[in-house]
């Protein structure tokens, strides 16, 4: 039986991108140990350190930091692929925002063609596409194999905040999917429409507001 050793001050881990198993918990793990990590069914778990001991790995779940049975991760998690993805999709902002602490890339795409800036918007998570876009080169306009954007997805799913946030970002208005739609077409809600067309005035020179708008005695 292999003995756990424990280490007063464990030396600082550095991460490693490349090597970083993530996993969600199939169920609950109680702490035996005070070095041991404790997590609940459905938790996300960085497993970045396998060389502590033959049975045992270093792992962080949240902010907290500690050591899980090998066979336990290996029989009672699944293996997230996209992780960054699996982020922006579920609004776990600081999952995304430590694994792109680390490296990971921020435009990757899944076998949709999704970027995670695309899930962001999606579902509506305007912390995530804040993180996401704030990338030294965020990829707004980036299309799926269907040809949409994230501004595409915002407006039909009716994210209105989503849509102020990417116009912020001068996303392009005018791009169509592949069947043809801009994202102002697709989207149902009036205060979506509105957002995008007084953005596509201003980024053309116009004014955001027609001349009738404007009362009489504000002239001279």
């Amino acid at each position: 039986m292999s003995v756990l050793v424990k280490t007063p001050v464990p030396p600082k881990t550095t991460w490693k991108p490349g090597k970083v198993k993530v996993v969600r918990a199939l169920c609950k793990y109680t702490a035996q140990r005070a070095d041991e990590l404790s997590f609940d069914e459905g938790d996300l778990l960085y497993v970045y350190d396998k060389d502590v001991d033959p049975n045992w790995w270093r792992a962080k779940c949240g902010d907290e930091k500690g050591l899980i049975p090998v066979a336990y991760v290996e029989e009672q998690t699944q293996e997230i692929e996209l992780p960054l993805h699996d982020a922006a999709r579920r609004g776990n902002v600081s999952f995304l925002k430590e694994y792109l602490k680390q490296g990971i890339s921020g435009t990757g795409l899944d076998a949709a063609g999704n970027t995670p800036l695309y899930w962001a918007a999606r579902t509506g998570h305007v912390e995530c596409a804040k993180e996401l876009l704030n990338l030294p080169n965020p990829v707004v306009n980036a299309q799926n194999k269907m040809g949409d954007t994230p501004l595409h997805v915002a407006a039909s799913h009716g994210h209105l905040e989503m849509i102020n946030l990417l116009l912020e970002h001068n996303v392009d208005t005018t791009l169509k999917n592949n069947d043809g739609f801009t994202a102002e077409e697709l989207a149902a809600d009036k205060s979506i429409k509105n957002a995008i067309q007084l953005h596509q005035r201003q980024y053309n020179g116009i004014s955001g507001y027609d001349d009738e708008d404007y009362n009489d005695d504000d002239s001279d």
